[in-house]
């Protein structure tokens, strides 16, 4: 990473310049293009929502910079604080281990920077934040499915049992919120997958069961979901939650509210 590519943080003798810390989005990466492109689309917009602030994409796999190599950036930058946003839909592997790992060897190899690292994205203490309810039923709302009877929240699928009940907790919100019956499924790791919660909500009754995507971004696990979903007679599959409004600013509620250090 150059550090003519970082602005508005720099001092004019490359101090760094206190109530402007970089931000790192660290994503979890795809060999799918369209999820690297997704997560540049979200930097971008956090930037625009925080002016004055570099933002920085990086992922933990098949992209680069790794967060690594992006902290490392920031300190031949002039910088000794960044604030590391996971852009993680669960506190699973990636957040306990990945995150931390890659932080360490940042302060390892050169001079130290103090890394701020926030919450994931999703449920947090078992809270589900308002936002991330707000996104996915704005990106369901884009899908047009009209009056539905039912709700799929399609997720990408961990080993993590613990992962796994966040899931169901934001399944639970949504579902309260759209006051309808709601189950979750996964592209993989576990049981059922998309077109079996599916076909289970229409063998209880439910004419018109829609899918909402709890993925960050496009790529072969939200293809499956989707052609998986519409075998199983789904009258629409929301898009991915990208760049949406309301993630921005759950990435920057986030950043205002997290404190672990590392």
């Amino acid at each position: 990473m150059r550090a003519a590519r970082l602005t508005g943080g720099v001092g004019p003798t490359g101090e760094h310049r206190s109530g402007d810390d970089p931000l790192l989005l660290v994503a979890h990466g795809s060999r799918d293009p369209r999820a690297a492109e997704a997560t540049r689309a979200l930097a971008r917009a956090v930037a625009a929502a925080r002016p004055g602030t570099p933002v920085l994409p990086s992922w933990l796999d098949h992209t680069e910079p790794g967060p690594t190599e992006a902290l490392r950036g920031l300190v031949a930058a002039g910088y000794s604080r960044a604030v590391l946003v996971p852009l993680l839909l669960t506190a699973a592997y990636h957040r306990r281990v990945d995150i931390p790992a890659a932080v360490a060897a940042a302060q390892r190899s050169g001079p130290p920077i103090q890394v701020r690292v926030t919450d994931v994205l999703g449920p947090v203490r078992g809270e589900v934040d308002p936002a991330l309810l707000a996104g996915l039923r704005r990106r369901l709302g884009e899908s047009r499915p009209g009056r539905c009877d039912a709700v799929v929240l399609a997720a990408a699928g961990t080993r993590d049992a613990a992962a796994r009940g966040s899931v169901g907790r934001v399944a639970a919100a949504l579902g309260a919120a759209l006051d309808v019956p709601t189950r979750v499924s996964y592209a993989s790791a576990a049981p059922p997958n998309a077109g079996a919660a599916v076909t289970r909500l229409r063998a209880a009754g439910a004419r018109r069961v829609a899918v909402a995507a709890y993925f960050l971004a496009p790529g072969l696990f939200h293809d499956a979901v989707t052609a998986a979903a519409r075998d199983a007679g789904a009258v629409a599959v929301a898009s991915p939650l990208t760049d949406v409004p309301d993630l921005v600013d759950l990435i920057l509620r986030r950043v205002t509210t997290t404190s672990t250090h590392t």
